[in-house]
């Protein structure tokens, strides 16, 4: 008994007859139950002690055992263990122990609530990755050229939900998601880009379709512009605006080319592919925003806007 005391249960002796005996260490929402002769009705109140006397009716035996579990409010919860025993000239007693689960039922509550939060944001992944690979194979000549484009895809997805996870699914900071989808494809020139303004926090949804603008963005860059040859950095702002009341992401991408060297048979072959899809209609539509992509002969300028989630702040 006192180390049952100890581990913070409650302890309760009844005789053949249901009179108490003793009555220790009683959780404190009951306390106030004391009186000179005490009873399950005085103690916990009708409706627990009409459910504890259906289960101490039938504890008649010794080693006869029950359970039973109440809840108390919206947050607390008990469980009362009942057994027979039976003492040496003293008939059959019972004994009941009331044990505090409050904790575990919460942490209970808290790990089925992130379980369906899981479920949530990994259906919303998995849709994502579908649409990649659908747009994808409608761009692509061949299963070749498919598996190259969707693997690069796939590896921004997974770099961006990295920040993610990190942040306990708060979302992904700009900068950082910035220097995460460039730095894997200019490994020596992380120089040629710069970022500057606000670094804001993005929400999940935000910074994996960010994350995926960012990666078409740095891979036509390396692939089709003219970046490493002429050696002008690309500048890459973020800036938070009040725009109509709300609160407004701004991204600007602005990347020089060499002048006058972007013909418009040129201009026309960068946009034709699914990475002009991805920056026009994609991105926006599922951050709610507006986008342009401009491609002159002197610059690549991208342009999108988007209001910002207010659990991020």
């Amino acid at each position: 008994m006192p180390a049952l005391v100890d581990l913070g249960a409650s302890v309760i002796i009844q005789d053949a007859q249901r009179n108490y005996l003793l009555v220790t260490n009683l959780p404190e929402v009951w306390t106030n139950g004391h009186s000179e002769v005490p009873s399950d009705e005085g103690l916990f109140g009708k409706d627990v002690a009409a459910r504890l006397g259906a289960l101490k009716s039938e504890l008649i035996d010794p080693g006869r055992k029950a359970q039973l579990e109440v809840m108390v409010g919206a947050e607390q919860f008990f469980e009362f263990r009942m057994q027979t025993f039976e003492v040496a000239q003293g008939g059959v007693h019972l004994v009941t122990t009331i044990i505090d689960r409050s904790e575990e039922r919460h942490r209970e509550r808290l790990l089925r609530a992130l379980l369906r939060e899981v479920s949530h944001r990994s259906k919303n992944l998995l849709a994502i990755i579908q649409s990649i690979a659908l747009q994808t194979a409608r761009y692509s000549g061949s299963l070749d050229m498919f598996l190259h484009k969707f693997r690069g895809r796939l590896y921004s997805l997974s770099q961006s939900q990295d920040l993610i996870t990190d942040s306990s699914w708060r979302g992904a900071y700009f900068f950082e998601l910035v220097q995460q989808q460039t730095e894997k494809y200019l490994p020596e020139n992380r120089h040629l880009v710069k970022v500057s303004g606000d670094n804001l926090l993005l929400s999940p949804n935000a910074s994996l379709h960010l994350g995926l603008a960012l990666h078409e963005l740095i891979v036509n860059a390396v692939s089709h512009g003219s970046l490493l040859r002429n050696g002008l950095p690309i500048e890459v702002t973020c800036q938070r605006k009040r725009v109509d009341g709300q609160d407004t992401v701004e991204l600007v991408w602005l990347e020089p080319l060499e002048s006058g060297k972007c013909r418009q048979d040129e201009t026309e072959q960068l946009k034709a592919h699914f990475g002009s899809t991805v920056l026009e209609r994609v991105v926006p539509a599922s951050v709610n925003g507006k986008a342009q992509y401009v491609i002159s002969h002197d610059r690549i300028t991208y342009h999108l806007a988007f209001p910002l989630d207010p659990s991020t702040d």
